[in-house]
C-alpha cells in the first residue's frame, strides 16, 4: 500500500469520526428540543402555538406571491414544529382555523371563498416538508 493510500484511509477515518460526533451532537440537541413543547405549561403551550399560527398565517398570505422569503419562512416553520415535537394534527388544526378566519373575512367583504381551496396546497407542502425532515432524522 502506498503512503498516499494510507494517508487517504487515515483521513477518511478521521472524517467519519468527526461526522459521527457531529451527528451525535445534533441528535442530542434534537432530543433536548423535542421535549421542549411537552415540558411547557398549558399557558406557555398556548402562547407557543399562537406564535406558530402567526408564522403560518404569513406563509398562507404570501404562498402564491412572488415573495422569495416564503421558502425560508416554510423552512423555519417546519424546523420549529419538528424540534418542538408538535403533533401533525395540531398543524392541521392551525391551518383549518386560519382558513375559517379567512373565509369569514371574505364573506364579510361580500366575496366568495372558493379560492381558499387552493390553500390546501400550502398544507400539503408543509406536511411534505415535515415528512421529509422526519425521514431524514431516522437512523440509517
Amino acid at each position: 500500500m502506498s503512503s498516499f493510500t494510507k494517508e487517504f484511509i487515515a483521513f477518511k477515518g478521521k472524517k467519519e469520526k468527526v461526522k459521527s460526533k457531529i451527528l451525535n451532537v445534533t441528535k442530542c440537541q434534537q432530543q433536548e428540543q423535542q421535549i421542549f413543547f411537552q415540558q411547557m405549561t398549558k399557558a406557555e403551550q398556548q402562547a407557543f402555538l399562537q406564535e406558530l399560527k402567526s408564522e403560518y398565517r404569513q406563509i398562507l398570505i404570501n404562498y402564491f406571491t412572488t415573495d422569495k422569503t416564503v421558502k425560508e419562512k416554510i423552512d423555519k416553520f417546519i424546523n420549529t414544529v419538528f424540534y418542538a415535537n408538535i403533533p401533525v394534527p395540531q398543524i392541521i388544526e392551525i391551518h383549518m382555523e386560519l382558513i375559517d378566519e379567512f373565509s369569514k373575512q371574505l364573506k364579510l367583504e361580500g366575496r366568495g371563498d372558493e379560492t381558499l381551496l387552493d390553500y390546501r396546497l400550502t398544507l400539503i407542502d408543509i406536511l411534505a416538508h415535515l415528512c421529509e425532515l422526519y425521514r431524514r432524522s431516522l437512523p440509517k
